[in-house]
């Protein structure tokens, strides 16, 4: 298992791969999101950058597409800027050599709440988009479960249909999201749903109705049933800790819990 976490995009970014370097992780996860990290900013620090992480021994495998976009927009024109934004972040990350990709399905809000099918219509035609761009910069995309508060994308069976229609697509399991305001048989449902096609992992703790970001053990997330079962599918590649304390003490003891709960497995 590889272990990383993700820059905080209000912080400056080489100092960020410093503290998590410090604290052991062995990779980054690159937010490309503003204010401080989206590609153009990245692109002023880009030797910096690929001249520190190689001195800290960290590797940049995976990348976290722009968060704060609205790729299932009623307005034709923000549905297009918007994947013009996340392209944007994905020619920084090929130029990175970033290998995959966190994405987000377009959130369902306003007037697409009340017309949910043409809402995940124009998601799904934004995704296609995306794949498409993906595969041109050779960079496998991993849709991540949301939560009910996204308005879809968060069903064990609704998630299956997603990667059945698109066989080029990837998942991000993010085991809290699966288990905001909803029962364990959802977390289970995802990963029966995802299976092998799992490429990236996101663990954080919660309360159970928001996504609290805390440290592990620290709420209800049952993350390590969650681990056994991944590592029962033959699981071994990145998973990224995406725990957002102001005191990063907790971020760098929830690396060492997790790594200590997958080697007891």
């Amino acid at each position: 298992m590889h272990y990383g976490a993700i820059n905080n995009p209000l912080q400056n970014l080489l100092d960020e791969v410093r503290t998590l370097a410090k604290g052991g992780f062995e990779y980054l996860e690159l937010c490309l999101d503003p204010p401080r990290s989206l590609p153009d900013h990245i692109r002023s620090v880009r030797g910096e950058l690929v001249s520190l992480l190689a001195g800290e021994g960290m590797t940049l495998p995976v990348a976290h597409l722009p968060t704060f976009v609205w790729l299932a927009d009623p307005y034709p024109s923000i549905r297009r800027a918007s994947v013009d934004e996340v392209i944007r972040a994905m020619d920084l990350a090929a130029e990175l050599g970033v290998s995959k990709a966190v994405l987000h399905p377009g959130y369902l809000t306003g007037m697409m709440r009340a017309a949910s099918d043409l809402g995940r219509r124009y998601a799904d035609e934004s995704l296609v988009l995306l794949l498409e761009a993906a595969r041109e910069r050779n960079i496998v995309l991993c849709l991540e479960n949301m939560f009910p508060r996204a308005g879809h994308m968060y069903r064990p069976e609704e998630f299956g249909q997603t990667l059945a229609d698109h066989p080029d697509l990837m998942m991000t399991l993010d085991v809290a999201h699966a288990l905001i305001g909803g029962p364990a048989s959802r977390l289970t449902g995802l990963i029966e749903a995802g299976g092998r096609r799992i490429r990236h992992v996101h663990v954080s703790d919660h309360g159970g109705q928001e996504d609290d970001h805390l440290p592990l053990g620290a709420g209800r997330v049952p993350v390590q049933d969650a681990l056994k079962r991944m590592k029962n599918l033959g699981y071994d590649d990145t998973i990224t800790l995406e725990v957002f304390s102001s005191d990063r003490d907790l971020l760098f003891w929830s690396l060492r819990k997790v790594r200590e709960w997958w080697e007891a497995l």
